[in-house]
């Protein structure tokens, strides 16, 4: 797209003049007999979206205001449109106020017309972050995970793959610093594909190409297609580099970023592991991501225990009498739990590697 100015004046005109919010925007008239419309915040797949003050509220505060307004013409892509627009209110009601989601304040339908209003986040994206101040350390892109790993932990336990993950929907909140997650579920446009036939089919994938999975392109979205898109969100803070930039190993489909950033041993396989093409390979949940990260700082005590130690969680069992049980270390007793620990997680593996990837549509996002 031509970002000139003389074509983002025309591109907001064009808004401005083919929208209901639009035309009001900037004037006293209330939508809804409650919404002032102040400006035009951008356009999406899923249509537009406008700054607005809540006169039905004390103070009148600030709130966002989507109206779908998708750029499809036949009634059946324009059907799931909606469905994705219904689907992204129902989300944010499903996962309450989290202090990192926006807050769902109200949706409704008008003259045919859906409209969504959330909590206003004044704030900068990541993407705008690493433009202006460059890119992020290692413990820099650590803290960033501890950030949003246990909101991921939260969104997925409420049963919803978010499936968008990337800078563009993480904002940095300027009241508090609080690192915020938007666009839940929100409609994306079809993309158009041809097939060897010539025939154009289209598609109603969800998500964005280069942050999204192999299993999500192919619309069977798992909780770990989410732990990819983080993977692929830390690559380009490290590197301020989108996804097509990397180049891809031609046999793995693994993206080849070891020679563009420099990072610990542990932290390097950290993010290979979530960048696996396969699901199955990749970390299951972000709770699995934390507790990999936070092994870190004892890795150099644990790992003679774990490799050469030769006792057995039964050594430490407490069935054991006291009279023969040996009198064991705290560092070695951690070990052994861990492989305890990495065992069961590997029996659970095993288990869940028979069943068939979950479908797209057996969870809400």
């Amino acid at each position: 797209m031509d970002c000139s100015p003389t074509n983002l004046t025309h591109f907001r005109s064009d808004v401005l003049n083919q929208t209901h919010l639009g035309q009001i925007c900037g004037s006293q008239q209330l939508f809804h007999d409650r919404y002032e419309i102040r400006k035009l915040l951008g356009r999406g797949g899923f249509g537009v979206t406008f700054l607005a003050r809540d006169r039905g509220l004390p103070g009148s505060p600030l709130c966002v205001i989507k109206q779908l307004c998708p750029k499809v013409q036949d009634v059946a892509a324009l059907q799931k449109a909606r469905q994705r627009f219904e689907q992204e209110a129902k989300s944010l009601g499903q996962l309450g106020s989290h202090s990192q989601i926006p807050q769902l304040l109200n949706y409704f339908e008008t003259n045919g017309d859906f409209y969504l209003i959330q909590e206003y986040v004044r704030g900068s994206t990541l993407t705008k972050e690493v433009r202006r101040l460059g890119t992020f350390s290692e413990e820099k892109v650590k803290a960033f995970l501890q950030e949003l790993l246990p909101l991921l932990r939260y969104v997925h336990k409420n049963r919803v793959i978010h499936r968008d993950i990337k800078p563009p929907n993480l904002l940095r909140c300027k009241d508090d610093g609080r690192l915020v997650l938007i666009d839940f579920g929100a409609v994306k446009e079809r993309i158009a594909i041809v097939d060897h036939s010539g025939i154009r089919t289209s598609t109603q994938f969800v998500g964005t190409i280069g942050f999204a999975p192999p299993e999500q392109l192919s619309l069977r979205p798992v909780y770990a297609s989410d732990i990819y898109a983080v993977g692929v969100t830390c690559l380009y803070l490290l590197t301020g580099k989108a996804p097509i930039e990397f180049e891809y190993d031609l046999r793995t489909g693994e993206i080849k970023w070891r020679d563009l950033v420099r990072v610990s041993d542990h932290f390097g396989r950290v993010l290979d592991k979530m960048l696996r093409v396969s699901p199955c390979d990749r970390y299951r949940s972000a709770e699995e991501v934390l507790r990999t990260l936070a092994l870190e700082p004892y890795l150099d005590h644990l790992l003679p225990c774990m490799s050469n130690h030769p006792l057995s969680v039964s050594a430490i069992s407490p069935s054991r009498s006291s009279r023969s049980r040996e009198v064991i270390s705290p560092l070695v007793r951690t070990a052994i739990a861990i492989r305890d620990w990495q065992a069961r997680l590997q029996e659970r593996r095993t288990i869940q590697d028979t069943s068939p990837l979950l479908s797209d549509d057996s969870f809400t996002g």
